[in-house]
């Protein structure tokens, strides 16, 4: 099987993963973002000494256009620099890193994974604004969803960590990290999630606000003096946690408010207030629940979150064992015996990217 170079690109940072023919990690890199004569150094040195066959590039989004992993080409790419002002943080960079990995692997193919590919079959009426028509289909305007190879990783592994009934019924996944969103699975097929034309919609995060009422920021632009570009700015970078709490990283904020600081708590108590009624949606939009699912930076490493967010969902049957939550390394189960099943996955999207990237090259005889 082919050495792969994984490749995330953001507007904060670069990560590189070699991954050898078994998909272990051979090497594994944390990089300032593209551009940087470092990062390019380091690309260079890395490329040399792993010899990677292929790379294999996480794209954030991709559009009407792109359903599933694509071979990088010229005709690809003028489509995704299309789509850069639908993700600013994101595509950009991930464009720039394309063209820079290409001049170090002459030759060598170059695949595209997209993190909106998973949600390209949710039904209408999950995907569909309540816009009009005609902005619709001029702008291609529809719900997209985020983190769609972290979800799709998720929806891999629910046979190894889930009950089979639970594993093959409706699940509730939960990616939480700086960015965050939800995704209702039925036996793994996506029926709806939280973000939608942008990585903004949703749950609170990091540095992002999910759902806000546009009258909010239809009256910024009207009478508050806001400029078209400092409503993007304040929206992509000093909202969410950061706007609430002064603190964008979640497990400060949690000491914090445990510690009685109220600014945190109130940053806190928004966060869970939305994670709970999102969760819930979920449920809703899949009639039920069988199974709930953590993942992500914070869904991982925070017992604290998880136990908060599952203690406000009891009417569903949600409920965690306290002893297998707080003592969890890694995957596994954590629920308290009740209906819902909840368990922790490790985020995985370099696998998940890799397992595209091997199907769509197996495919083309590469």
């Amino acid at each position: 099987m082919t050495r792969l170079l994984i490749v995330n690109a953001g507007s904060s940072s670069t990560r590189l993963t070699v991954l050898g023919p078994d998909d272990e990690v051979e090497e594994h890199l944390h990089l300032p973002p593209p551009g940087n004569d470092d990062t390019d150094a380091a690309l260079d040195a890395l490329v040399a000494r792993a010899r990677p066959q292929a790379s294999v590039h996480r794209i954030v989004h991709g559009g009407p256009w792109f359903a599933g992993a694509v071979l990088a080409d010229a005709s690809t790419e003028e489509r995704l620099r299309m789509l850069a002002d639908l993700a600013p943080l994101h595509v950009p960079p991930s464009l720039q890193l394309l063209d820079r990995v290409r001049d170090a692997m002459p030759g060598h193919p170059a695949v595209a994974c997209f993190d909106t590919g998973f949600f390209a079959g949710l039904p209408d009426e999950a995907a569909t604004y309540p816009l009009p028509t005609e902005w619709r289909v001029a702008w291609s305007i529809r719900r997209y969803g985020f983190h769609g190879l972290s979800h799709a990783w998720v929806a891999g592994r629910l046979d190894q960590v889930l009950p089979p009934a639970a594993a093959h019924g409706r699940v509730v996944s939960a990616h939480l990290g700086a960015g965050a969103s939800l995704a209702a699975l039925d036996d793994g097929r996506p029926l709806d999630t939280t973000m939608g034309f942008t990585p903004l919609d949703g749950l609170v995060m990091a540095t992002r606000p999910g759902s806000v009422d546009p009258g909010i920021l239809l009256h910024l632009l009207r009478v508050g003096e806001v400029t078209l570009d400092q409503l993007e700015d304040g929206l992509e970078h000093h909202s969410g946690l950061v706007a609430l709490a002064g603190n964008a990283d979640l497990e400060r904020v949690i000491a914090r408010a445990a510690s009685g600081d109220a600014t945190a708590s109130l940053a806190y108590r928004v966060l869970l207030h939305r994670l709970r009624a999102g969760i819930a949606s979920m449920a809703a939009a899949l009639g039920g629940i069988d199974g709930l699912v953590f993942t992500g930076g914070a869904g991982e490493a925070s017992g604290t979150l998880r136990s908060d967010a599952c203690g406000g969902l009891g009417f569903l049957g949600v409920g965690v064992d306290e002893r297998a939550n707080r003592g969890l390394r890694g995957e596994g189960l954590i629920s308290s015996g009740g209906p819902v099943a909840v368990a922790v996955v490790t985020a995985r999207e370099d696998l998940e990217m890799a397992r595209q990237a091997r199907a769509l090259l197996a495919a083309a005889g590469g």
